[in-house]
């Protein structure tokens, strides 16, 4: 056999070693996994972790829960955590991570693309998308004229039957955080006093929606994406929406994110994983599943909701509302939760 042969050979064998993944100690290349710790809507973890696995061949496994209990997760985890990016819909469960030292820094290049005022302002998370708190309700059961400037007007007792909202819901602990920062704890307590003997509690935001639309309750303090997502499934809807007062509590402006985990195993891939969620591609994929601002100004929001530039949202950052654990004791002094 002759030497140019065996060369020959010898190439064609390492192609084919290479092609099966096996580099040239005979080692098999591992294809990265991303673990993604979703605590967003199952719908949008998945959509933006698909598109994001076709476009780079980066797969993304996805473990799914409740944003606090994942962020508890991950403390407990700890150097073990399996996770590399957490994302959640509300900011409170990543300031819990971040003040704990559990989360990378974002890479500087992708937190210049966001708004200071929707991410972390130490650089530890990135806002993904932002939306408003407002009131939905059904115009059968509740009269233009009878629409409240403020959210604190809903817990008086010519609201009794009529007004709906979700103690248990991450929102609405922002919102009564929101409403101590802007209104004092004195008059918190007295509208979550209010609610409590007036208004009617649903377990989760996607079920008061429904009893609004169908007629079984007046009014209910709700994000506008849920009423959006309805509209979508149903077109015509007889619940329309209302928003509060510019500066209001009402109107909160609240911000879903994302962070490397700091034990992750995949630290430039999981860079990658966000730089791609505030791409225009990524914030179309979220966007898709649900109906919220984008953070990307080059990504149009759904012509559904009120331009964001028209919302005057109280100014009030999420490191502001923080861990909302003062919210919290109160809504527990008044018995809600």
């Amino acid at each position: 056999m002759t030497a140019r042969l065996v060369a020959g050979m010898a190439r064609l064998c390492g192609a084919g070693l290479l092609g099966l993944g096996l580099l040239a100690s005979g080692v098999r290349a591992e294809t990265v996994t991303l673990t993604l710790y979703n605590g967003q809507h199952e719908a949008t973890g998945r959509a933006v972790a698909e598109a994001f696995q076709a476009k780079t061949g980066i797969k993304v496994l996805i473990r799914k829960g409740g944003g606090g209990q994942l962020a508890n997760q991950i403390a407990e985890e700890g150097a073990r955590s399996p996770a590399d990016v957490i994302y959640t819909e509300e900011a409170p469960p990543l300031i819990k991570l971040a003040s704990e030292g559990l989360l990378a820094k974002v890479d500087a290049g992708t937190l210049s693309q966001v708004d200071p005022n929707l991410s972390d302002s130490q650089g530890n998370w990135l806002g993904i998308t932002s939306r408003v708190r407002v009131l939905a309700y059904n115009p059968k059961l509740v009269s233009e004229a009878e629409l409240p400037q403020s959210v604190l007007d809903v817990a008086g007792p010519e609201w009794a039957g009529k007004i709906a909202f979700v103690p248990s819901s991450g929102e609405f602990l922002g919102q009564t955080a929101a409403v101590i920062r802007l209104n004092g704890r004195e008059a918190a307590e007295e509208w979550l006093t209010g609610l409590k003997a007036f208004g009617a509690t649903y377990t989760n935001n996607v079920i008061a929606m429904k009893a609004v639309e169908n007629g079984e309750i007046g009014a209910a303090l709700i994000n506008s994406y849920y009423w959006m997502a309805l509209k979508k499934e149903k077109g015509q809807l007889n619940s329309k929406l209302h928003y509060f007062a510019d500066g209001d509590a009402g109107g909160l402006a609240s911000v879903s994110g994302a962070a490397v985990v700091k034990a992750s195993k995949h630290p430039k891939e999981a860079q990658q994983f966000l730089a791609f969620m505030i791409s225009e591609e990524g914030q179309r994929a979220i966007l898709s599943q649900s109906a919220e601002y984008p953070v990307n100004k080059a990504v149009p929001a759904d012509p559904l909701l009120k331009p964001y530039d028209q919302l005057k949202p109280p100014a009030l950052s999420a490191a502001e509302i923080g861990l909302a654990e003062d919210a919290l004791d109160l809504q527990r002094e008044v018995g809600l939760n």
